[in-house]
């Protein structure tokens, strides 16, 4: 199972407000496969100490310096924490405070010291999640199954979760002949679906609910019908699985499941290219780093898309977005491009972390602005 903490949106705008003397991100690959683990501590080890050096080479305050070190040291050592995790770890540490939230994406691996956090890591995890739920709901039973990018698929525990919808209603069978007020025939088996479909909705909740995790319907339509009608889980995908899931098997429904996602993402970033090319038409759309710098310090900039992997060093001015390039990783400046994003996002703007190739113009970055600059 993959153990994942996404910021919620109030999170990642508090992130992105963020501020400290010293603020260390770190982000690296880590697995879900509990005995080989250690080779992810010492990688954290590593970079841990890329992450002194670059302090010690600016200068930094001993005495701030440490409770930092410290803090990542007390996290190498924790076995509980290394036993659950996902396919990516983001740290975010300063004297003051330790965060850390596992992600279903693979990272590569990076360190940053500056004032503020780094948050392109997290980026790819919330704009394009490659795990899901699928819930495979019929009349004989119901399972939650947890899908991954590269994992075999598994079925979660939920407690309270029904059997069967007969059991649900606390009866043999939903298909009754007799009436009792409405409760026979075809509509009462509606009336006893919607009460197994509830059921199945709160045991639900102890699972998933407050997270972003896609969740798709494996279901016959009428029963998926009733199921979307009671449904309180927000991320719940239109495009669902059609059949009977207690004929697919976990693996079957992940494969389908996948596409779905994949489908999904492909659909998303075509209508974000077709708005580029509309807007660039009107001076509102560009991939040009120094005029996107400007456009999100203004609060210009719509959309923006960037390169998940990609990293200019330097600063950008407070005031009119002036970039100034650095020779390289340093405590005295910080990611460009993910600035651009931190700024994209207090203005209130999107932000997606994709490939570069997913980039119109084959850049690290574009932008759809609200107004030209």
């Amino acid at each position: 199972m993959l153990y994942l903490d996404l910021p919620t949106p109030d999170e990642l705008h508090a992130l992105a407000n963020y501020r400290n003397d010293l603020v260390v991100s770190i982000a690296l690959p880590t697995t879900p496969v509990s005995p080989e683990t250690d080779a992810d501590r010492i990688q954290l080890k590593n970079l841990a100490k890329e992450a002194l050096d670059q302090m010690e080479a600016a200068a930094a305050d001993k005495r701030r310096i440490w409770p930092l070190i410290e803090e990542l040291d007390d996290l190498i050592e924790d076995d509980s924490f290394w036993r659950y995790q996902a396919h990516g770890l983001v740290i975010y540490v300063s004297p003051d405070n330790l965060r850390t939230y596992r992600v279903p994406t693979a990272l590569e691996p990076i360190v940053k010291v500056s004032d503020r956090v780094h948050l392109k890591p997290l980026l790819r995890s919330i704009s394009f999640c490659h795990a899901a739920y699928v819930l495979a709901l019929a009349d004989g039973g119901v399972r939650l199954v947890e899908v991954s990018g590269d994992l075999p698929a598994t079925t979660v525990k939920v407690e309270g979760l029904p059997k069967d919808a007969a059991s649900a209603v606390g009866q043999s069978t939903i298909a009754m002949r007799s009436y009792r007020g409405r409760i026979g025939g075809s509509e009462g088996k509606k009336v006893r679906l919607r009460q197994y479909a509830r059921q199945v909705d709160a045991a639900l909740r102890g699972v998933i609910a407050g997270g972003t995790t896609p969740l798709i319907l494996a279901s016959v339509e009428s029963l998926g019908a009733i199921y979307r009608s009671v449904n309180s889980y927000p991320h719940l995908l239109e495009r669902g699985i059609e059949g009977n899931p207690e004929r697919q098997s976990d693996a079957e429904l992940a494969a389908a499941a996948r596409d779905i996602i994949d489908a999904q993402h492909r659909a998303q970033l075509n209508d974000w290219h077709a708005l580029f090319s509309q807007r660039g038409n009107a001076g509102r759309a560009t991939s040009d780093l120094v005029q996107i710098a400007r456009a999100a310090t203004f609060g210009a900039v719509q959309s923006l898309l960037v390169d998940m992997d990609h990293v200019v060093h330097g600063t950008l001015d407070e005031v009119d977005g002036k970039v100034a390039l650095g020779d390289g990783p340093s405590a005295e400046s910080y990611g460009v491009i993910d600035e651009i994003a931190r700024r994209v996002l207090l203005s209130g703007g999107e932000v997606l972390s994709v490939r570069q190739g997913d980039i119109p113009d084959n850049q690290p970055l574009a932008a759809i602005l609200r107004f030209a600059v």
